[in-house]
């Protein structure tokens, strides 16, 4: 499974970035799909995930209310609309694939993408 992560750049506080992640090599429809972050000098950190079907998604507190999960199974691509974005939220972006069937909520992947960089400036 190749995962391709675009979408980041520069953006102002209380702007708007949607990462993109694309999939291949594998069945995409049968994967739980997750963002992660790392911020310099910080341990990376889970962001939003959804499962197979679409049907649950989770948030980490930080980006609650904030940041949507969504994927589009025609495309193989799994999106984080990240809205009302804060400098805190500067960091490298992950997109990340569960091709084992873990179970929902225990959120671990095998397949990870190389990162997309998102810069907050205030």
């Amino acid at each position: 499974v190749q995962l391709q992560a675009s979408g980041g750049g520069l953006v102002q506080a209380g702007g708007s970035l949607r990462l993109s992640c694309a999939a291949s090599g594998g069945t995409f429809s049968n994967y739980a799909m997750g963002w992660f972050r790392q911020a310099p000098g910080k341990e990376r950190e889970l962001v939003a995930a959804i499962s197979w079907s679409g049907g649950s998604t989770y948030y980490a507190d930080p980006v609650k209310g904030r940041f949507i999960i969504s994927r589009e199974f025609a495309k193989n691509t799994v999106y984080l609309q990240m809205n009302s974005l804060k400098p805190e939220d500067t960091a490298v972006y992950y997109c990340a694939a569960d091709s084992r069937g873990a179970t929902w909520g225990t959120y671990e992947y095998d397949y990870w993408g190389q990162g997309t960089l998102v810069t907050v400036s205030s």
